[in-house]
């Protein structure tokens, strides 16, 4: 049985959008409790919160309306709701959290999850459960590495994919030596070594690298370590997202590093980021990115829908939020069923093209999605012509070179 709404909003969890959308022969006699439910854990109020936060909940119920409204009374399920939680970028409250939407809350999947280390521990339950997770928020690869499982998907990007883009290119083109600064968890230490072992075989040398506290708001100490440094490094790479990227961002801009020859590369960057402190604070930095809103007429016309419910353009967790709610409903649908096991047979091998995967598939040895990924450049303020449009795409990565091969990967179910 499930609980109230008042028991639910007790346990930190919001109950966020119910409806109904099957009808005869909609199968409801396969659906555990008679229906679908969808769970978006993620933080809501700190440093992550713009990038995806409340905003990736909508992106679900957005992906929610458009299933009922492609299958009408042949959906599989007649009510499919979503229950939301915040994690505050803490394991162990993501991992009370995710016990109590897949336990009390029923949840047949739980989405989103960004902060790696809060990632991993909901991975654990996914296992012990034996509930569907598909993870868009986090990168670390060890969710389709060494602490894969049956039951856990890795959606949009990695930092394999990160470091394969921004940290291959910016070597490429002369920047052979590097400093880089990194968040001290899961996240930012997986970085640090996708970034290294990318830019070593670009034929570039890490002359430093120091973890900094997380989250953190002051970063001066690694900042002015960069122009003193003997050699000098020609680019300070950040591996900081969200709230602390702009920070360090903002830092490094009042202390004129690059007046003084040392070039900035950022690691993971979102359109919020850029939209906070403007395209002068980023202006010409390469980055790789997993999705851009304008990038074609498709996205642009999912990213108005968005616009008019949320007030900002997505970010590229929101288009996947979406496109991993999507998918889970339609593996739903054609497995018939809600059951963990027949979704997953459903999900592997699964080839697809929606609003945020281009050339998508599902790899069955260790459920990574891959899929398209993107070369950008921060545009110039002259450049931008519209709120929000602040990237260029240099260049296209191909699904199949932007992720880690699988005979490098370590997965075993």
């Amino acid at each position: 049985m499930g609980v109230s709404r008042t028991a639910a909003l007790a346990a930190g969890i919001a109950v966020v959008a119910a409806g109904c959308g099957g009808g005869p022969g909609g199968g409801d006699e396969k659906i555990s409790n008679g229906k679908i439910t969808l769970a978006v854990l993620n933080d809501q109020s700190g440093v992550y919160a713009d990038l995806s936060g409340k905003n990736s909940v909508t992106a679900v119920t957005m992906a929610i309306e458009d299933f009922k409204a492609e299958h009408g009374d042949k959906a599989v399920a007649k009510e499919i709701d979503v229950v939301t939680a915040d994690h505050q970028n803490k394991p162990d409250v993501a991992n009370s959290k995710a016990q109590e939407l897949y336990d009390r809350q029923q949840a047949d999947i739980i989405l989103d999850v960004p902060t790696s280390s809060a990632a991993l521990a909901v991975a654990g339950q996914a296992k012990a459960k034996k509930k569907l997770y598909i993870n868009v928020g986090a990168a670390t690869t060890e969710l389709t590495g060494a602490q894969c499982n049956k039951y856990t998907f890795h959606w949009a990007y990695d930092t394999y994919m990160l470091a394969n883009g921004t940290g291959t290119t910016v070597t490429a083109e002369g920047a052979k030596d590097w400093y880089i600064v990194y968040p001290d968890y899961a996240f930012g230490q997986d970085m640090e070594k996708s970034f290294t072992a990318a830019i070593s075989k670009a034929g570039g040398k890490v002359l430093a690298k120091d973890p900094t506290p997380f989250p953190n708001d002051n970063f001066s100490t690694f900042l002015l370590k960069a122009p003193g440094m003997n050699p000098k490094p020609a680019v300070l790479g950040t591996m900081q997202a969200g709230g602390d990227l702009v920070n360090l961002v903002k830092q490094y801009n009042e202390f004129k590093l690059r007046d003084k020859g040392v070039d900035l590369a950022v690691g993971l960057m979102f359109i919020t980021d850029i939209h906070s402190l403007g395209v002068a604070a980023f202006e010409g930095t390469k980055f790789t990115d997993a999705w851009y809103w304008n990038e074609s007429p498709e996205n642009r016309a999912w990213a108005d829908k968005f616009k008019q419910r949320t007030g900002a353009r997505p970010t590229f967790a929101h288009a996947a939020n979406y496109s991993a709610a999507m998918q889970y409903l339609q593996a739903v649908q054609r497995a018939g069923t809600d059951d963990s096991d027949a979704v997953v047979k459903t999900l592997e091998n699964h080839a697809f093209e929606d609003v945020f995967a281009k050339n998508g598939k599902v790899r069955a040895e260790d459920h990574r999605m891959i899929h398209d990924v993107y070369l950008a450049q921060v545009k110039a303020k002259s450049e931008v012509t519209e709120e929000w449009d602040y990237e260029k795409i240099i260049k296209t990565i191909p699904a199949a070179e932007a992720f880690k091969p699988l005979a490098e990967n370590t997965c075993k179910f």
